[in-house]
């Protein structure tokens, strides 16, 4: 057997979800693009992620009542995030323990029929939104704003972080973001949740191991770490000498190259489009703006392509998110997908156990006792 370091350019399942083929993402069959162009909004895509069709009318509408239904989050999950607040925890851990959390409270948890599973993907969709908007409220000594029935998706999480509605332009820009990070082939959070889910793990066990995933700064956390990039280029003044000394170093950009895309991440396109649509004539512009010197400086000298991480910085930042919570908003919107796996992991499961190759040395001797004896004097 041959190894593939990262596993890189492997087969690990098959799957119906989503694919990557020659640089274009597709969701169930439909490009990216086709998304887009249609303004499908993110419960839509979730739907057709879980379901592989879009839904009809009646289903969606449906849908939309489910994940409303369950949107609420109950007291005991809300002093946890009071606690957590007082203890200045990382935002992902705070996320990772409190959906593991909603594992303990849910009573049918263990339950792993098609019905219960389908439920507690819902609970878990609709309440995570909640968890960060309370969240980053109780850390500012803020009471949490209940989410509300009339809203959508997008608009309720920041309705319920800034407390009041959002434009159409904020919404819409929210939407767009969600849809394009639902769900992407087999990352790195995907698969550990579906090696999770090949264990006949609970469903909260399963998303908790992909948020674990996630966390990680060369993966979600990468966006966070592209924002502070601008925000020092900001303070120095100077992007072309901040970017050729850290490449002098040989440190990593963030937000620049990916593992499967060769040519264009096609998400980035409209997360630059929303970008300077969000901050054109406000404070905020000076972000895109950076955004596209360092895009220009990168592409010039190492010739890399901006990732999906790299203007979505931006983009939450005009919607007035804190840094620190962008890889939960990631993880807001890519828990659909991770779900959409874990349901198919365990529809046509096998145990993920692949194989190491021993590099180490064989057919050693364990001494005598009175040699050990004495040596270990």
């Amino acid at each position: 057997m041959e190894i593939a370091s990262g596993l890189e350019g492997t087969f690990a399942c098959q799957t119906r979800i989503s694919s990557i083929i020659n640089d274009q993402l597709s969701y169930a069959g439909y490009n990216i693009d086709e998304l887009m162009k249609h303004e499908l909004s993110f419960e839509e895509v979730v739907y057709l992620l879980w379901h592989l069709h879009l839904p009809s009318k009646t289903e969606l509408d449906q849908f939309n009542q489910e994940i409303r239904k369950n949107s609420k989050i109950s007291e005991a999950v809300e002093t946890c995030l009071r606690i957590q607040c007082r203890q200045n925890l990382h935002p992902m851990s705070v996320l990772r323990s409190t959906v593991s959390l909603l594992g303990v409270f849910d009573r049918e948890a263990e339950n792993t029929d098609r019905r219960s599973t389908y439920q507690q993907s819902v609970n878990l969709l609709a309440k995570i939104p909640t968890i960060v908007a309370a969240f980053s409220r109780l850390r500012k000594s803020l009471d949490p704003i209940q989410p509300r029935e009339d809203l959508t998706f997008a608009a309720n999480f920041l309705y319920m972080l800034n407390g009041t509605e959002p434009t159409k332009t904020q919404e819409n820009a929210l939407n767009k973001a969600l849809v394009l990070h639902a769900d992407h082939e087999l990352n790195a959070s995907t698969f550990a949740a579906r090696v999770c889910a090949s264990t006949l793990s609970d469903v909260y066990s399963c998303i908790t191991t992909a948020i674990g995933t996630l966390k990680g700064s060369l993966h979600g956390g990468a966006n966070e770490r592209v924002f502070e990039m601008l925000e020092s280029i900001d303070a120095c003044g100077d992007t072309e000498s901040y970017l050729q000394k850290k490449l002098d170093s040989k440190e990593k950009i963030m937000g620049f190259g990916h593992r499967v895309y060769t040519t264009v991440d096609p998400r980035q396109r409209y997360l630059k489009e929303m970008a300077y649509v969000l901050t054109a004539g406000t404070d905020n512009e000076k972000w895109y703006v950076l955004s596209i010197e360092v895009e220009k400086f990168i592409r010039e000298k190492k010739g890399l392509i901006p990732n999906v991480d790299f203007y979505s910085a931006t983009v939450y930042h005009a919607l007035d998110i804190e840094s620190d919570l962008f890889t939960m908003i990631f993880a807001m919107s890519r828990v659909a997908g991770w779900l959409a796996h874990v349901s198919e992991q365990k529809r046509e499961n096998r145990l993920i156990r692949p194989r190491s190759r021993y590099v180490g040395e064989l057919g050693l001797h364990i001494e005598s006792s009175e040699k050990q004896i004495s040596r270990r004097k």
